[in-house]
């Protein structure tokens, strides 16, 4: 069975395909965005853990 580390990010409204690009790069993967109460959006990532 996998077991999994997570990430929760701020992803800034002007770079979202740079920072989302660069954590995968890293190894992590995109489960979900959501949007804060600011109105800002938070990635929720995972990867396997090593």
């Amino acid at each position: 069975m996998t077991k999994w580390e997570y990430q929760v990010a701020p992803i800034p409204l002007h770079n979202e395909a740079l920072m989302l690009n660069n954590f995968g790069q890293d190894g992590w993967e995109l489960v979900t965005i959501q949007t804060n109460a600011q109105g800002g959006l938070i990635a929720f990532l995972k990867r396997p853990a090593q």
